[in-house]
């Protein structure tokens, strides 16, 4: 793996001006900067009690439009073997394989996954989505996805999806319990949390005790289920090095010729204090390890 990873830093080092883009990538379009409201509240809530049963989601339904995500460049359940669908078979089995030896390995949280980059842009919301569809299609998994980039939130705008409540609503409403914000979906095995409205504390949010308790609730409530987080980058907010600390993998996407050494040393020393397993993405490279291709997945750590 290491030997891997040091060609992935070798790329980063002789990166060239241009970078180039795989085929079938989509550009990630939540840079757009948000305006957000809100006023000062305190970030805790009453709560694990507050979380109640999800029998009452029915009503919270999202039909995913898989034809126009399909056609986007994403996979959904109908997808056929494809040169992404491979790619994310590799990157989701260590994941799935370090979950199942949770126990073994006295790991916690290893279903806990957050999705992140060193800086915007590069690809993480598109790399959290295709996980997400790739783990939906195991036979005894189950996945959701929670869009924690609470400031640009990109997952819930590729799914088109409009909400009056979400992840933030829930950390800050201590009469709301997790079935008032998550969503099921028209693919049975896929729910999604999604951002939720914005406000001016919003990425404090992500450090705050509530969203400890439900890291630990959501971590303990179904063995069976993969619980994917897409976090805000590591050096734009210092939020998403604190929600690192909650959870048990760390996907780390890089760009290929386009992210230097440096801010990904820096990235991952504001992580290097966990003990997580943290995998790194090498995202819209092409050429050196033959054909055009989505990703690598390597170890980083243990």
């Amino acid at each position: 793996m290491s030997s891997t990873i040091e060609k992935a830093l070798e790329k980063l080092r002789g990166g060239q001006a241009e970078a180039p883009v795989s085929g079938g990538m989509v550009q990630n379009p939540i840079e757009q900067q948000h305006n957000e409201s809100g006023s000062a509240f305190d970030f805790s809530r009453s709560a694990p009690s507050s979380v109640v049963s999800e029998k009452n989601a029915a009503s919270r339904r999202l039909n995913l439009d898989l034809e126009r995500l399909s056609k986007s460049g994403f996979l959904t359940p109908e997808s056929g073997r494809s040169q992404l669908a491979e790619e994310m078979r590799h990157i989701k089995r260590p994941l799935l394989i370090n979950v199942a030896n949770a126990s073994a390995a006295a790991k916690t949280n290893a279903n806990l996954i957050m999705v992140t980059s060193s800086r915007p842009s590069e690809g993480k919301s598109y790399t959290s989505l295709n996980l997400a569809m790739s783990i939906a299609k195991e036979r005894d998994k189950t996945v959701l996805l929670v869009d924690a980039d609470v400031a640009k939130p990109g997952v819930t705008r590729m799914l088109s999806f409009e909400s009056e409540k979400g992840l933030v609503d829930y950390l800050v409403d201590d009469s709301l319990g997790l079935s008032d914000v998550m969503v099921k979906t028209n693919v049975p095995s896929f729910r999604f949390i999604p951002a939720g409205r914005r406000h001016i504390h919003s990425t404090e949010l992500l450090g705050s005790e509530s969203m400890m308790a439900l890291t630990q609730d959501l971590s303990k409530r179904y063995p069976d289920r993969i619980v994917l987080f897409d976090s805000p980058p590591l050096l734009a907010t210092s939020e998403a090095a604190v929600l690192a600390g909650l959870v048990g993998q760390i996907v780390m996407v890089v760009e290929a010729e386009r992210t230097s050494k440096q801010e990904l040393d820096e990235a991952l020393a504001l992580i290097g204090q966990h003990s997580q397993y943290i995998g790194l993405v090498l995202n819209k490279a092409r050429g050196s390890f033959g054909t055009d291709y989505y990703g690598y997945y390597g170890s980083y750590g243990d």
